[in-house]
């Protein structure tokens, strides 16, 4: 998949100058209502001949716009979106700089500039998609906007569980643990991708659990805090783990950064400075403070025996 940035005003177009069918959409998470827009869309660009595109923007209009409530961090990030749509069979990716400037686009010229300009030949968006400055821009005023220059296909919600598939649903319930439910929007348990650092060894010669201390360097959206059933992507394969996402208040007093690590049940190796990806399956308790090590062992000990046999039962 090719990936190109556009930041307006641009002077010169890159990218193949060629016929595409273009998905239309900020899509955060890439859940089951995104794919459904990015499937439909590389269906018709096979069925078309042509090739398949997503237009996606950067950063979060909230961070641009100070009107709506800011949201900096992502479920998917850009790296791990391209990753996801890439495995879609998107053929380009454009990657557009939301900044002031774009912001004043008029929904006219932002088809003209952005759609016609780069040879759209049919534009397909989920049903709640608009454009152009105030949002004024929906899938209703898109066809006259298109100027018979390309086709618009719209994409209707879908519901899951009585309400719409969103990234805000997303987001809430990852916020409050609830990863396994999260996975059902997604289409896919949660993910976030880091690279393992040295810690502080204490997992291996103080617990008797040696854990891989990820270092999450996007801005990805937390899961709570707590014990979780993981599972973890690593050069050498897939990997079942109990992962702790926290501040390790029973050794740490204050306000510590958050701390990831994950204890592996099957493996023997070395980790250092590998990127992995770690899948968030079901939080399997809080977080908590221990009176000592020895309290804490005791406890590891249960969750790891609570998470095998989440595996063995469920996840397997």
């Amino acid at each position: 998949m090719e990936i190109i940035r556009l930041t307006h005003p641009i002077s010169e177009w890159p990218g193949p100058a060629e016929d595409k069918v273009m998905a239309l959409g900020y899509f955060d998470g890439v859940h089951i209502g995104h794919q459904n827009v990015i499937k439909t869309a590389v269906k018709i660009a096979s069925e078309k001949s042509l090739k398949s595109a997503v237009m996606t923007f950067h950063p979060h209009p909230s961070v641009v716009l100070p009107r709506l409530a800011k949201r900096d961090d992502y479920l998917t990030p850009l790296t791990e979106k391209a990753a996801i749509l890439e495995d879609l069979g998107v053929d380009l990716l454009y990657i557009v700089t939301f900044d002031q400037v774009f912001s004043r686009l008029s929904p006219q010229e932002f088809v003209d500039e952005y759609l016609i300009k780069l040879q759209v030949k049919h534009a397909v968006a989920g049903f709640d998609f608009t454009y152009g400055h105030m949002a004024k821009g929906t899938m209703e005023t898109l066809p006259g906007h298109a100027r018979n220059m390309f086709e618009v296909t719209v994409v209707p919600r879908i519901d899951l569980n009585g309400e719409k598939v969103s990234t805000t649903k997303i987001r809430e319930l990852i916020l409050q643990g609830r990863v396994r439910e999260a996975a059902d929007y997604l289409g896919r348990p949660y993910r976030m991708r880091g690279i393992v650092v040295h810690g502080d060894k204490r997992g291996k010669a103080v617990l008797g659990f040696p854990t891989a201390n990820v270092r999450i360097q996007e801005p990805y959206v937390y899961p709570e805090t707590g014990i979780y059933a993981v599972r973890m992507e690593t050069a050498a394969g897939a990997y079942n783990g109990v992962g702790y996402i926290g501040k390790r208040p029973t050794f740490y007093e204050g306000d510590p950064p958050v701390s990831l690590e994950v204890f592996l049940l099957d493996f023997d190796g070395d980790l250092y400075g590998e990127t992995v990806a770690v899948e968030w399956l079901e939080k399997i308790r809080d977080d908590q403070k221990f009176a000592d090590a020895e309290a804490l062992i005791e406890q590891m000990k249960r969750d790891v025996e609570r998470a095998k046999a989440l595996f063995a039962n469920r996840y397997e």
